[in-house]
């Protein structure tokens, strides 16, 4: 069974999904980060792929990107540090990045490489429903890899079903049409959070953008399954003294 399957089959309310950028604050700390987001209880580990222009996100995102890349983190460096992952995460983990830096890769080998490390899905969210259907998604379900597709609150019902049907593992619910990072006002998303519960999709539904802490985490949980943190996460690695501590307090803070 797949992992992100099966985790949501357990698992189905209050789960945690937490992004961080591959190569930051340094090179060698993707390992470091992954098994420390694991032992304080995070579901599923999104790890996003840096790149010189990721139109999705926001200025804590961009920063670490840019710090990434000059620290030497390519897709081939990622795939070396991921080789043995699997002796010690047993959480799913996805990677979240851009399709240029896939294509440069070779889209086949990228995900042939993914799959042998054990990466269960994928989120490229430059990547049109129509290219994935008709070039791509043939290739990733292949590896056995999931894909999931984003949606917002002004995404039409008729599109949110195309993508949930697109999607595998999960659909990620952006609370709105910005960038990562955003503060929002979380009364404004329930509406938005109820009318895609009432369409009684086949994926699970993970909120994102803008989840920050305890509060926000909390306040998402009644019409979702779980929600996505990033930039905050980010942003307390950005300044921390010793990342495993710091992973350790932001995680805690959040689900306790």
């Amino acid at each position: 069974m797949r992992r992100i399957k099966e985790l949501f089959e357990k698992k189905n309310k209050r789960v945690l999904n937490v992004y961080f950028t591959a190569g930051f604050p340094n090179l060698e700390d993707t390992s470091i980060l992954m098994e420390a987001l694991q032992e304080n209880g995070v579901d599923l580990i999104e790890l996003g792929m840096p790149y010189s222009d990721p139109l999705a996100d926001g200025p804590v995102i961009q920063e670490s990107s840019l710090v990434a890349l000059q620290n030497g983190m390519t897709i081939k460096k990622l795939f070396e540090q991921l080789e043995s992952m699997r002796e010690k995460i047993q959480v799913p983990v996805v990677l979240m990045g851009y399709m240029n830096t896939v294509m440069q890769y070779g889209f086949e080998k990228f995900c042939a490489d993914a799959s042998h490390v054990g990466i269960d899905g994928l989120i490229l969210p430059d990547l049109p429903p129509f290219e994935f259907e008709k070039l791509y998604g043939a290739i990733v379900a292949k590896y056995n890899l999931d894909f999931v597709f984003l949606v917002t609150p002004e995404t039409s019902e008729e599109r949110v079903r195309k993508l949930d049907n697109l999607s595998s593992g999960f659909l990620y619910a952006v609370s709105s049409s910005s960038t990562t990072g955003k503060d929002k006002k979380f009364n404004d998303i329930t509406a938005y959070l109820e009318r895609l519960q009432s369409y009684q999709l086949k994926n699970p539904i993970l909120v994102g953008f803008g989840i920050r802490d305890k509060v926000t985490f909390d306040s998402v949980q009644t019409h979702s399954n779980g929600a996505i943190i990033g930039s905050a996460f980010i942003q307390a690695l950005s300044t921390s003294k010793n990342i495993k501590q710091t992973t350790a307090d932001f995680i805690q803070g959040v689900l306790n």
